[in-house]
């Protein structure tokens, strides 16, 4: 995934670019990067690895070296950033919080046009120079922009640092988020509105899908409408926001409670008490607790001093062991109780599979999951928040497989809530999951915790319905109107 926070003030703003940015380092565990922008001294950069190491205690020591008023700072799951470029737009600065799918067509025709890619890592195209060099083709930062949108299947949203302002830049259909906040004297723009309150910022409004806004110390001036589709990722409110920001205005822990009171008053499973997997299934469990009328407790932990939110490790041992590692049961709640779970979601069901034995290990009586959100059914190709490399990887898709023979056949039916296909797959989670039952979050009741129109949010994961920017150019359906989420 990954998250993004830029500032511009009548002062100095290293303090407040260096906090905000690290309120987004839930959405990331790779890199990190910080630019600031000073018309004596011109742009200041640093990048570090966050994969040994906290954003905070890799910056800290350096914030003196910054200098400027304005700035951008990223959590990247991805490349490293930010990248300066010097072309005839003139210098600036960019981060991206982007998936790109068709990166090497794109880097194909690019070096066919005798272009050069310098921030090579690994061997790998950095995606954030891609973007770079892509509005470089254009006359001017919109025009540059609107190829990107073009040009680029998956989602990208950014920030730009330049010498007159900050850019903010929000996906064509909007899949990732972006909010600007004011205070006195500073604008600031970032992926998440928690980054906001704690350094005197308030909301202003959100960047809609497409639109294309300069901040300037005199105020935002809007440089591209919002255009008149919206696809809004789903899966922030269901896992990878934090809990205390709002999406459109819809707060996380408000759409995680909603659902799961529904998901308590629908169910009929007898269960003593219920019990959230830390962190994003804790709003959930209180919801169901409450819908269900049980208590809530507190029957795992998750041990924060040493162990950070970490859901990107590309080794599945790895992404195993931490898992494990991060997460402590408490026997004295777990002994002769019949528990139910709240998770966020089911990927490969590993987790879930080991945290269910050591439950009845531990001597819980009864299992039982319930899940904030439909099966994931399709990967995802608008935004990172696995580290999944196949479909494959999905347990219900493998379940699929076994049945029909084939991993892709009749997915709508398998997707379509409570159809005999959607029946027997869950049955089947749970038995190879060693639950006493699991269910999930019906697509409508997810939707109607939302509370925005059904085709103006994402749930490609979970039924398969969304689609690329580029189709709807092509079908000659997009312009360029006031619209939004």
């Amino acid at each position: 995934m990954g998250g993004f926070f830029g500032t511009i003030a009548v002062k100095e703003c290293v303090n407040d670019l260096f906090y905000g940015t690290d309120y987004n380092s839930h959405l990331g565990t790779k890199r990190a990067g910080l630019v600031t922008f000073d018309k004596e001294k011109g742009f200041t950069r640093s990048i570090h690895s966050l994969e040994r190491d906290y954003f905070r205690s890799r910056f800290e020591s350096e914030l003196d070296k910054f200098a400027g008023n304005a700035g951008i700072g990223v959590i990247s799951d991805t490349d490293p950033q930010p990248i300066l470029v010097n072309s005839h737009l003139g210098r600036y600065a960019v981060v991206t919080v982007a998936k790109i799918n068709n990166m090497r067509e794109i880097a194909q025709e690019l070096m066919d046009n005798r272009m050069h890619f310098s921030e090579m890592s690994a061997n790998n195209i950095n995606p954030t120079e891609l973007v770079a060099l892509l509005i470089n083709m254009g006359d001017t930062f919109v025009e540059g922009i609107n190829l990107v949108y073009r040009k680029v299947k998956g989602s990208c949203s950014m920030l730009i640092l330049t010498e007159d302002g900050i850019i903010a830049v929000r996906d064509p259909l909007g899949r990732t988020p972006i909010v600007i906040g004011q205070k006195d004297g500073a604008l600031a723009a970032t992926s998440e509105t928690t980054a906001l309150p704690n350094l005197d910022y308030k909301r202003l409004r959100d960047v809609g899908p497409g639109e294309i806004v300069r901040l300037r110390t005199t105020g935002p001036e809007v440089l591209q409408k919002p255009m008149n589709h919206c696809q809004i990722c789903s899966f922030l409110w269901v896992y990878y926001g934090f809990p205390a920001s709002d999406y459109e205005g819809v707060n996380a822990e408000y759409v995680r409670e909603y659902a799961g009171t529904v998901m308590g008053k629908e169910d009929d499973t007898e269960a003593d008490c219920a019990c959230g997997v830390p962190d994003s299934g804790v709003g959930t469990a209180i919801g169901y607790a409450e819908g269900h009328e049980i208590p809530y407790k507190r029957a795992v932990l998750k041990y924060t001093p040493t162990w950070p939110r970490s859901f990107t490790p590309g080794n599945q041992s790895r992404r195993d062991l931490v898992a494990k590692m991060k997460l402590i049961p408490n026997p004295a709640i777990l002994k002769d109780q019949r528990i139910v779970f709240c998770d966020d979601s089911i990927v490969r069901g590993t987790q879930l599979r080991d945290n269910v034995r050591t439950f009845f290990e531990y001597g819980a009586k009864e299992v039982h999951a319930r899940i904030s959100c439909p099966p994931l059914v399709y990967g995802c190709p608008f935004i990172g928040f696995t580290a999944s490399k196949s479909d494959l990887e999905l347990i219900t898709r493998r379940i699929i497989q076994d049945f029909e023979g084939d991993a892709d056949k009749d997915l709508d039916k398998y997707s379509a809530t409570d159809s005999p296909q959607y029946k027997r797959m869950v049955k089947e989670i749970g038995r190879r999951l060693g639950l006493s039952s699991v269910k999930f979050n019906k697509i409508e009741t997810l939707i109607e915790a939302i509370g925005l129109p059904k085709e103006r949010v994402c749930t490609h994961c979970f039924d398969g319905s969304s689609y690329f920017y580029q189709d709807i150019m092509n079908g000659g359906k997009e312009d360029i109107t006031a619209s939004g989420c």
